[in-house]
């Protein structure tokens, strides 16, 4: 959970002008996936848009929006699988937002999936 409570602390401090330190000892990978979502926030929100009906970036809770852009990421870029990355946007859903939130995550990555990785043909995990 570090990488996204690295993320999140970014975008607070973006908009609070608060300073999070940096965890002591950091993982390499959640500083591949929080950099490199950082760097592509313009075109994850894009793709996020494209599938988010009815929603617009800024009436999403910035924990929802944080844990899309992250899962894109980390599918587009990463290459990790997207089932995995779909359970584990679950998880963080689960523990960080509201319960609304999983269903409303799950669909949006696997809609966002179709359109990136239309190859794959995964189930997307129970909300």
């Amino acid at each position: 959970m570090t990488f996204y409570e690295s993320l999140y602390g970014a975008e607070q401090e973006e908009d609070t002008g608060d300073d999070y330190p940096a965890p002591a000892d950091p993982d390499l990978f959640m500083e591949s996936l929080a950099r490199g979502t950082a760097a592509q926030s313009a075109e994850l929100d894009q793709l996020i848009l494209k599938r988010a009906e009815n929603w617009r970036l800024e009436r999403m809770p910035i924990v929802d929006r944080n844990i899309l852009r992250m899962a894109i990421f980390e599918m587009k870029d990463l290459k990790t699988p997207p089932a995995v990355v779909i359970d584990e946007a679950l998880e963080l859903a689960r523990r960080y937002s509201e319960t609304d939130a999983v269903p409303f995550v799950n669909g949006v990555l696997d809609s966002v999936r179709k359109l990136i990785l239309p190859e794959t043909d995964v189930k997307p995990a129970a909300g």
